[in-house]
């Protein structure tokens, strides 16, 4: 499969997350709630590289690259626990599109620090994005 049909993939099970998430959490701590589904994560990944035999590739890892694996995992906690408070405070309706403002933010800093190409697709294609959140945010509730 290409990386288009991986990142179909995960926008789909993205959507699910939301949903189950918000079902989940109803009653409980927002930050409970994350961390169950953090070490469901944890253990599922594990799973998958020690049944891979990846292993034992974790200890060739280069200094850099581990340290921005880590950097990473970081900002994955902190958004984590962002939505989570977010998804338990407000609809999923309107949690997950400005979720979704992390295209946005992500195209431009991968042209910013990435150097990646600008292009006017791109550039719409993330103008349409922030307009349709800001629909979302500004329309009526029932």
């Amino acid at each position: 499969m290409s990386w288009a049909g991986w990142a179909l993939l995960s926008a789909c099970f993205a959507a699910l997350t939301a949903i189950l998430a918000k079902v989940g959490i109803q009653g409980i701590p927002s930050n409970l709630a994350m961390a169950v589904r953090t070490s469901v994560v944890l253990v599922a990944a594990w799973g998958l590289v020690l049944a891979r035999g990846e292993a034992r590739e974790l200890t060739a890892l280069p200094q850099k690259t581990l340290l921005f694996l880590v950097l990473s995992g970081l900002a994955t906690g902190a958004s984590w626990l962002c939505y989570f408070k977010a998804l338990a405070l407000g609809p999923v309706s309107r949690v997950a599109p400005i979720d979704k403002l992390s295209f946005v933010l992500a195209a431009i800093l991968a042209v910013v620090f990435l150097k990646e190409k600008l292009t006017w697709p791109l550039a719409l294609g993330c103008l349409l994005i922030v307009a349709g959140v800001l629909l979302t945010l500004y329309s009526p509730t029932k």
